[in-house]
């Protein structure tokens, strides 16, 4: 997977955008994989009461069609495989666990790493982590996506984390044993959320002091909020969104009125390591920033496109300054192309992941899921960034400026200084 950056519960998923407040998303889509002896040919597609609306049932067809995916030539070596791993595999072997490697790979043969086949247990580990609720231990990871080194860039206030002592920048060697370099950051997380009140036993190497460091982590209930604020000098606020979720919209609301009832005369926010969300909370979250206005728009494999747009009711009349990197991703970017298409703050940091494409989580009858990439988005101009990315207006690499810091603090952080520094010039 993609350079990421999760809370400890979390595989992230985008959500095709609905439109804005008030308005009613249309496009209910239930779907099902057949199993191993239904044929794809035997799946009925029916159109309901709108065109919008449709239903994939697996109720017996009397016509095969052509090109199916299950024909009987691929039903035939499916049962085939199934014999000989019957006959010759060396271990036990659970008919529900190869049934699932079916669904997996059948979506993975879309070739898109995006697209996603979720079991049930899975799908309701999705579920929770739109919420920003779970058992975990309260901290922030992110994945190298070439070495796949997984570091802490987060510790949550009031968390079994901050009380096991981890820090910022600590680097996950290994979790209960395994290495946190073996898996994907989705599955790695799996092995540190678990039952309240058990531990969990983790590895770190600590680069601020070269040690090796061991820590038993109590998994607790842990709702952690998506975003933080505070006021620094000179009347200049700072907000930072680590995800794009449920309640992001409403925290950044209330968020943004507390730092204007302190005063506030210009605003930084910072979505460096964000890797997105839900597509609605940064719509909500650029109605309360933007003139009215397109803010992003999607096009379907048909062309059909949809424009998501700010009202005009509510926007910020101080200064803005937006604080991106490259592993600032998808929902991210959708804010900070929309900023800079209005030219309406300055973006600082380094070029964004690069990440235009939206998907849809579609459920199945049984409790599964399937996530599927339904659409690329577009930034107001019309820009598609898939694989490019946004480039700042202030190309500035980041760099902590005090070396012997064991804890971070913003004041050492170069990048909200170089906003401050901005923002400053423009509020004077």
């Amino acid at each position: 997977m993609d350079q990421q950056n999760y809370e400890l519960n979390q595989t992230r998923a985008e959500e095709t955008p609905k439109k804005k407040k008030g308005s009613t998303f249309k496009g209910i889509v239930i779907g099902v994989i057949g199993t191993l002896l239904i044929s794809w040919t035997g799946i009925n597609v029916a159109c309901l009461a709108t065109n919008s609306q449709i239903l994939i049932t697996n109720k017996e067809s009397a016509d095969d069609g052509e090109g199916a995916v299950l024909d009987a030539d691929t039903v035939s070596k499916i049962n085939e495989l199934t014999a000989y791993t019957k006959l010759y595999y060396y271990d036990d072997i659970e008919n529900g666990k190869l049934q699932d490697g079916l669904y997996t790979g059948l979506i993975d043969g879309l070739g898109d790493k995006y697209s996603v086949y979720y079991n049930a247990e899975d799908y309701q580990a999705l579920q929770i982590s739109t919420t920003g609720q779970y058992y975990g231990i309260g901290a922030g990871l992110s994945q190298d996506k070439d070495t796949m080194v997984v570091t802490v860039n987060k510790v949550y206030e009031g968390t079994p984390s901050e009380s096991a002592g981890l820090l910022k920048d600590d680097v996950i060697v290994s979790v209960d044993g395994t290495e946190a370099v073996s898996m994907e950051l989705s599955e790695l997380v799996k092995l540190i959320r678990g039952e309240k009140g058990t531990t969990v036993h983790l590895e770190i190497y600590r680069p601020s002091t070269e040690e090796n460091l061991s820590f038993d982590v109590e998994r607790q209930d842990i709702t952690l909020p998506s975003v933080s604020h505070k006021m620094f000098e000179d009347g200049i606020g700072y907000v930072h969104i680590d995800s794009f979720e449920t309640e992001t919209a409403a925290q950044f609301e209330e968020a943004v009125k507390d730092l204007e009832d302190q005063g506030m005369k210009a605003l930084i926010i910072d979505v460096r390591y964000n890797p997105g969300g839900m597509v609605t909370a940064v719509v909500q979250i650029l109605d309360d920033i933007l003139p009215e206005g397109t803010v992003v728009y999607t096009e379907d494999k048909n062309g059909n496109r949809q424009d998501y747009t700010s009202s005009g009711d509510t926007y910020l009349d101080y200064p803005l300054a937006v604080l991106i990197n490259g592993e600032s991703a998808s929902a991210a970017e959708i804010l900070a192309g929309a900023v800079k298409d209005y030219q309406y703050g300055t973006l600082i940091g380094t070029t964004t992941f690069g990440k235009g494409i939206v998907q849809t989580i579609f459920p199945l009858e049984n409790g599964d899921a399937v996530k599927l990439t339904t659409a690329k988005y577009f930034t107001p101009k019309g820009n598609y960034i898939h694989g490019v990315g946004i480039e700042p207006d202030i190309e500035l690499e980041y760099e902590y400026l005090d070396k012997e810091a064991v804890s971070y603090d913003e004041a050492y952080d170069n990048q909200i200084q170089k906003a401050i520094e901005v923002l400053k010039d423009k509020i004077q």
